[in-house]
Parts: structure tokens; C-alpha cells; sequence
């Protein structure tokens, strides 16, 4: 069997890294894998060790800026203008796996050229309008199989009459042991925040946290790692202005996540929308406690109350004073971080998310 794997880019973000996941998963049951992106990235050495090549084709991707009626005419103009060469390529294999809704022409292309087709889908436009849900959803029933990342998407997908199996996303452990967190309250806190920089993750919302425990005469220390989609630099402008006379650091993009949160004694995770939570996931795997918001699949990531603290999206006072709490209460914060790596550990193995992917790719060859 070949499967070619369709991604939207070749960061190293929550679906690129499960991308790579999957691309693993074959791999090791002696699939032929070939990936194709829209351009190249640091992906692409990732993918180089697994001995996979990449193909770069153009081809459209949908981001926030194109979540309108009019942006989706044009993305599916866009969709035909680069259909011819994604047939010619999704010919060449058995299945095609479309990494994410915001990447049509491969649903399209893959049946085009008579090629059964897995979507993977790590979104939810839960608040978007009903064209844009339509034009974002109606790909996916030209697919055999649809892959919903959480609970919170798959009941999306159902709402917009499209049916879908769940897997939840593989997470590995540390590669390396980390370091447990401190048994007595740290003073200052140390903040972690990983992932995207942009105004679903909420990264303004934990800067604003930061300034109301400061007000507090809290010290608290925010290490922010994660870059912006290219296009939104007016973005990281405004967070670096909002953060400016505070004890926040801006350490950019870093493939070593796992250095981040070892230096954090505990972990933000303020997403106004998000479909799964792979950093609250990450953060529990190495044993810290996670801050998270009550935002969609977050509530699947974090068991609040077992495992972390769940506040309302986009309230930075909740944020802050669930910071206040933990800290009065450390040995609380202690257990959440032993029981969330329990919990991560049995939820969102690796090896279960491997053997769902090979058996429904397997299946969709089947034709």
C-alpha cells in the first residue's frame, strides 16, 4: 500500500506533529508513504529521518482571514487552478490522507483520480456562519473515512451532517526524564504558555493574567514560546506591547517543547476555541499542573478538578485567580500533576492512536 499524506504546511504545530504521527504509524507497518505541502518547513527534516520524501505543490490553505463567504469563492477557484497536477499525483497512490479541513483540493483531487480518501480533521468553526461551516464541512463527504481529533469536533462535524470516528490524538511521553515539580508553592510562579501565538490561543489573555497578579503584588514570570502565522505579525506586535514593563519572555518558535515545561511550575493553556488541547496533553505528560480554559476539546484534555483547573475562555481575572489558588493550595496543584500524567498516559497513547489510523487507512484501501 501507498498512502499519500496531504498537509497544510510544514510547521511543527499541533496537526503537523500528528501528521508526522501517522506518517510514523505506516511507516513501521511497511507502508510507502509519500507527503506533499504546500511549501517546505522544518517538517520536512523530521520527515527526512523517517526516510519519507516531500513533494511541495501550491495549493490553497484556509486560514481565519479566509472564513467569509467571499474567501471561500476564492479559495475554490483557487481549488481548480491547482487541481490537474494534485490528480496526477494522488494517482500514484493507494489512499489519500488530508491532514485537516483547511486543505480541499486533496478531498477533491483524491477523487478526481479515483483514489478512496481519509480527512483528519483538527478543527472546529463552531462560531462561523453557515456558508463558511458549509464550504469548510461539504468536502469531507467525499471522504470514506472522517477522523475527528475530540468529542467537541466530532459532535461539529454531526452538527453539520457529517459523521466521523473518533481518535484521539497520540502523544508520546518526554524523550528525556523531566524534572518534577518543586513539593513547596514557588515564589515567583513560573508560567509556561506553548503553541501559536494568535488570539484563539488566547495568548493576550495570559499576558493580561500576568498584569493582573502584578497589580496583585504576585511575581510572576511568563515564558511565552510559540510564533505567529505568517500574515499576523501585527499581532505579536500588540502581545509584545501589552507585555511590555511585565516579567514576560518571547522565546519564539522551539522544537524542544519539552525544556518549556520543565521550566514552568505551571502551564497556561487559555484557548478561546480549541479543538483538542495537544499542549495541556503535553504539559500533563510532563508532569505539570495545566490552567486551562473551558473551551471545547479542553474539557476532554483536562479533567478539572482531577487533573487542572479549567477556567472561562478569554477571562484572564479567572486565570489569574486560579494562579492565586494553586499557589495557596500547592499541594493540590502537586496532585493535579500526578494524577494529569496518569490520566495522559492512558488516554492518549501513542501506540492506540497508531493502530486506529493504520486499520482505517488499511480499510479505506479496500475499494
Amino acid at each position: 500500500m501507498t498512502v499519500l499524506v496531504a498537509n497544510p504546511s510544514t510547521d511543527l504545530y499541533g496537526a503537523d506533529r500528528m501528521a508526522l504521527e501517522t506518517v510514523a504509524a505506516l511507516r513501521e507497518n511497511g507502508v510507502d508513504v509519500v507527503v506533499t505541502t504546500p511549501v517546505a518547513g522544518p517538517l520536512r527534516e523530521k520527515l527526512a529521518e523517517l526516510g519519507v520524501p516531500v513533494v511541495v505543490r501550491p495549493v490553497p490553505v484556509l486560514r481565519r482571514g479566509c472564513l467569509s463567504a467571499t474567501g471561500i469563492l476564492r479559495i475554490l477557484w483557487e481549488t481548480l487552478v491547482a487541481l490537474p497536477s494534485c490528480v496526477r499525483l494522488a494517482r500514484r497512490s493507494d489512499v489519500v490522507y488530508v491532514n485537516t479541513v483547511t486543505i480541499p483540493s486533496w478531498i477533491i483531487a483524491a477523487r478526481l483520480a479515483r483514489r478512496p480518501v481519509v480527512a483528519h480533521v483538527h478543527e472546529l468553526e463552531a462560531s462561523a456562519g453557515r456558508i463558511v461551516r458549509a464550504g469548510l464541512v461539504k468536502p469531507l463527504l467525499l471522504a470514506r473515512h472522517v477522523i475527528a481529533n475530540s468529542a467537541a469536533t466530532k459532535e461539529f462535524l454531526a452538527r453539520s451532517g457529517c459523521r466521523s470516528r473518533l481518535v484521539y490524538n497520540g502523544v508520546a511521553e518526554p524523550p528525556r526524564p523531566i524534572a518534577e515539580i518543586s513539593t513547596t508553592a514557588p515564589d515567583p510562579v513560573r508560567l509556561g504558555y506553548v503553541g501559536r501565538l494568535s488570539h484563539r490561543k488566547g495568548t493576550d489573555v495570559a499576558i493580561d493574567a500576568v498584569a493582573l497578579l502584578a497589580e496583585r503584588g504576585i511575581p510572576a514570570r511568563l515564558d511565552i514560546i510559540g510564533s505567529v502565522f505568517p500574515g499576523n505579525e501585527a499581532f505579536e506586535a500588540e502581545l509584545r506591547a501589552r507585555a511590555r514593563d511585565l516579567d514576560v519572555t518571547f522565546g519564539g518558535f522551539s522544537n524542544d517543547v519539552w525544556s518549556a515545561y520543565e521550566r514552568a511550575d505551571i502551564v497556561l493553556v487559555p484557548s478561546r476555541l480549541e479543538p483538542f488541547g495537544l499542549v495541556a496533553v503535553e504539559a500533563q505528560l510532563a508532569g505539570r499542573p495545566v490552567l486551562s480554559s473551558d473551551a471545547e476539546g479542553l474539557v476532554e484534555a483536562v479533567a478539572a478538578g482531577e487533573t487542572g483547573v479549567a477556567v472561562p475562555a478569554g477571562n484572564a481575572a479567572a486565570l489569574a485567580d486560579a494562579v492565586v489558588r494553586l499557589l495557596k493550595d500547592w499541594p493540590r496543584a502537586v496532585q493535579f500533576a500526578q494524577r494529569g500524567k496518569e490520566r495522559a498516559i492512558a488516554m492518549f497513547s501513542p501506540a492506540g492512536y497508531r493502530r486506529a489510523i493504520v486499520d482505517l487507512l488499511t480499510e479505506a484501501s479496500k475499494r
